[in-house]
């Protein structure tokens, strides 16, 4: 694998970290801050919606630079919003350099996605994405627990300069090592979006949403769920999300790899697993061991579903893939902010803190079921041109014929 990808695997890393580090520090911020939990809870949504519309919008901005220039700006772009929040007076500040940092999320993903695609053969595709998400799979194991530990002992803005720092290595990582790779020749904004007019492409994105969305339904509420129903002490959830991690990280190159080999049988394999295992952790959530494996399950599979997806997006979009790329980075967060509204309404109807679990099981179904449409459909198409093109050279038999 080129040097290139571990450039932008050092970009993701600090990415990564400082979307999930919030979620340990919220008491210390809003501490310092003087306000509630839940409203500084603001943080995370403000993050998320950021992801959200800057995937599309940044993207967009960027058609007229280079795909290098316009990681170099994105990870520019990511280390002033850390910075802003390092160095925040206010709550309002806080939140505005988060909105700022998480602009580039998407976008850098989403681009990075298609320069990953473009350094290695074609067979080795899906290997070189699951490589740059590497660096936000790892940063579940060891930037989140270690960015919390620094921000418990020397302060939350301490942890938002280390990650600035981060950004700046990835920002020479990828000035140095990444290849100036131009947009194709001819390729404009209407040939971008173009590409949602691909059934297929939508129907990769709807796979996205519900499929990662059946993994944030369950992981959202691990925290009361493990407390509460399987009787861990609330010091033992950050290693059971490290458990939840080393999963992350190892479906993610799982996934990479087998993608190359059999894209569709691996989302069938992982999607249908994944709504297994979820709906088992409504059992196995009653006892430590059991949960403990159950909740490394669903971060490997889940992860699992990542680079097939985000290849089957940039294959779908042949051509003019960047903005298609991103904006399916943008569906991974709307899964999360679906999934984890519907495990709340569960919750709160008084179903326990377990429910959550079949609505991911429901969600991970319907993406299978999805998975299962998508390969109907292509085959069907597949089908049609075959037969288009024998009917043309049956016509074209006797004009031969004449000629000769």
């Amino acid at each position: 694998m080129p040097l290139a990808l571990l450039a932008l695997a050092i970009g993701a890393f600090g990415i990564g970290t400082t979307e999930f580090v919030i979620m340990g520090l919220l008491p210390e911020v809003a501490g310092d801050f003087g306000v509630s939990i839940p409203t500084a809870g603001f943080l995370v949504t403000g993050y998320a919606l950021g992801v959200m519309f800057g995937a599309p919008l940044m993207t967009v901005l960027g058609t007229k630079v280079s795909r290098k220039r316009m990681l170099m700006l994105l990870m520019g772009l990511f280390i002033v919003g850390n910075l802003l929040s390092a160095v925040a007076p206010s709550f309002s500040v806080m939140l505005i350099g988060r909105v700022v940092a998480s602009l580039a999320h998407g976008a850098f993903f989403g681009i990075g996605s298609v320069v990953a695609a473009d350094l290695v053969a074609p067979d080795k595709k899906a290997g070189a994405i699951a490589m740059m998400f590497t660096g936000l799979t790892v940063a579940n194991v060891v930037g989140v627990p270690l960015g919390t530990l620094i921000g418990q002992s020397a302060g939350w803005r301490v942890t938002f300069a280390v990650v600035a720092g981060l950004g700046v290595l990835g920002l020479a990582g990828i000035a140095r090592l990444v290849p100036d790779m131009p947009k194709a020749e001819g390729v404009r904004l209407r040939h971008e979006l173009a590409a949602f007019k691909n059934v297929q492409v939508l129907l990769a994105m709807a796979m996205t949403v519900l499929g990662f969305g059946g993994v944030f339904a369950a992981i959202t509420y691990i925290a009361p769920m493990m407390t509460h129903v399987g009787g861990f002490a609330e010091g033992s959830v950050t290693w059971l999300l490290v458990l939840f991690g080393l999963g992350m990280v190892g479906g993610n190159l799982v996934g990479g790899r087998y993608a190359d080999r059999a894209l569709m049988p691996m989302l069938y394999v992982s999607l249908g697993a994944l709504a297994v295992v979820l709906a088992l952790f409504t059992l196995t959530a009653h006892n430590q061991v059991a949960a403990a494996v159950t909740i490394t399950l669903i971060g490997a599979l889940g992860f699992a579903t990542v680079p097939p997806l985000q290849k089957r997006v940039l294959d779908q979009a042949h051509g003019a893939p960047t903005l298609a790329s991103a904006v399916n980075i943008g569906a991974f967060n709307l899964g999360n902010a679906l999934s984890a509204w519907l495990g709340g309404l569960v919750i709160a109807a008084g179903l326990g803190y377990t429910a959550p679990n079949w609505v991911g099981a429901v969600l991970a179904a319907a993406a299978l079921v999805l998975a299962v449409l998508s390969a109907a459909l292509e085959r069907r198409s597949e089908t049609r041109g075959r037969a288009v093109t024998g009917v043309s050279a049956e016509h074209a038999q006797p004009a031969a014929a004449v000629t000769h």
